[in-house]
């Protein structure tokens, strides 16, 4: 498989080089060449395959024969080392669960993928090191972290925007210690995101070998199909059309979806469900691709003014918006009537949903009037104790602190605060 920039200015590579390079040398962010639909027989016998299986179907064609086979299934594994429960919450309308991991985020799909896939690309290597360098806006940090802590011959550092991330979520980034350090950039997540891609490009950096951990590498962000397959596994029974709504910021879930879609996943339509982050919203109702800076919500981890990921989903619809607007349809809401939502999914049953959760819901109902007939499915990306200062004065409920999250409470926070791209690469250089 080879992989070409979409800024159609840099030379096609292979896996392993888009993996390792993260960014392509002309800033464009790395798309496959060819996408094959799996066969049909494939769907058929869905429910016969498990999870690991259909991970192996769905990822191969993307990484070709540069990782073995035995290995690539080590890996696939590895990743897939917890449960994606789906739990109705109403009569047709599924939370899928994506927290049961690690660090209790969807990332942790993405990020232990490529951990993994990077230690194999560094086995022989003796006397050079990778550097990760990642931004985050809430829980790729931690998942990065945790993916990568102690990988041989990868140094990690992670750029977040101080005061703008969950206490949970900094001590998951800041407390770990040995190859990972955290950066704490004085903005928003923006401005760390511009920070990396800049670092890329400088030359005067190539001795580093960087590469990304963000959604914007291939070995992160394509792994985030394999919980769309898990889901129509699960209710391929019912018989009934499929939509799905993903809580947005980079929209690096979302384009995973829309892979799969075009892996022949019967999924009638997506949902790209934003805070007062607009940007893709206005995109859709206008045709003008307008990005603003980010804007704070209680939905911190979309707060993304500029998606890196929406070139992508761009890209799979040949920048066509009406057949775009087809499979796809994006809203967004405010934190008031995030806060309505919450309550509005505990009085129903007890389920407790945090902000990012419950902005998917939203943009669900509002999408599903479209499609009555249809089983809808809002991804709930982390688990609600990451935000227990928003969930629990807003439901008036206690949440239980799990093992997961007790480990890391109580270490002590390392970070070194930095201003402007000179920190940064001062503190690379050191």
């Amino acid at each position: 498989m080879k992989y070409y920039s979409l800024n159609h200015n840099a030379p096609k590579v292979s896996f392993k080089e888009a993996v390792i390079q993260g960014l392509a040398t002309d800033k464009g962010l790395y798309f496959p060449k060819t996408i094959t639909p799996l066969p049909q027989d494939f769907f058929d016998n869905i429910e016969n395959l498990s999870n690991e299986e259909i991970a192996f179907h769905a990822i191969q064609q993307f990484v070709g024969d540069e990782i073995p086979t035995a290995i690539l299934k080590e890996i696939i594994d590895e990743t897939l080392c917890f449960d994606f429960p789906l739990v109705e919450v109403e009569k047709g309308i599924y939370s899928l669960e994506l927290f049961h991991g690690p660090t209790m985020a969807f990332k942790d799909v993405g990020a232990r993928f490529m951990s993994r896939c990077l230690a194999y690309f560094n086995k022989d290597k003796k006397d050079s090191k990778n550097t990760v360098l990642v931004a985050t806006s809430g829980d790729t940090g931690g998942a990065v972290a945790s993916g990568f802590l102690g990988v041989a011959g990868v140094e990690v550092v992670i750029l977040y925007p101080s005061g703008k991330v969950s206490d949970i979520q900094e001590k998951q980034l800041t407390t770990l210690g040995q190859n990972i350090k955290a950066l704490e950039v004085d903005g928003v997540f923006d401005d760390c995101q511009d920070m990396v891609k800049k670092a890329f490009l400088d030359e005067s950096l190539k001795h580093k070998n960087l590469t990304s951990a963000n959604s914007i590498n291939i070995a992160r962000w394509l792994p985030q199909m394999f919980y769309f397959f898990f889901a129509y596994k699960a209710l391929k029974k019912q018989n009934k059309e499929l939509v799905f709504s993903c809580p947005s910021g980079n929209f690096g879930n979302i384009c995973a979806g829309i892979i799969a879609k075009k892996l022949g996943l019967p999924i009638v339509h997506f949902v790209a469900s934003t805070n007062v982050n607009d940007t893709v919203p206005r995109f859709l109702e206008n045709g003008i691709y307008d990005p603003k800076p980010s804007i704070a919500t209680i939905s911190n981890a979309m707060d993304v003014g500029n998606p890196s990921n929406f070139i992508r989903i761009q890209e799979m619809y040949q920048n066509d918006l009406e057949q775009f607007k087809n499979d796809f349809s994006s809203y967004t809401f405010t934190d008031e009537e995030t806060k309505i939502a919450m309550k509005a999914i505990f009085e129903i049953d007890s389920y407790i949903a945090e902000p990012h959760g419950a902005v998917g819901y939203l943009g669900l109902k509002k999408e599903m009037k479209n499609y009555p007939n249809a089983i809808g499915i809002f991804l709930e990306t982390a688990h609600p104790i990451k935000f227990f200062d928003v969930v629990e004065p807003i439901l008036k409920v206690k949440l239980p602190i799990p093992a997961q999250i007790e480990s890391v409470m109580h270490k002590e926070k390392v970070s070194t605060k930095v201003s402007t791209y000179e920190d940064l690469k001062a503190f690379l250089e050191s």
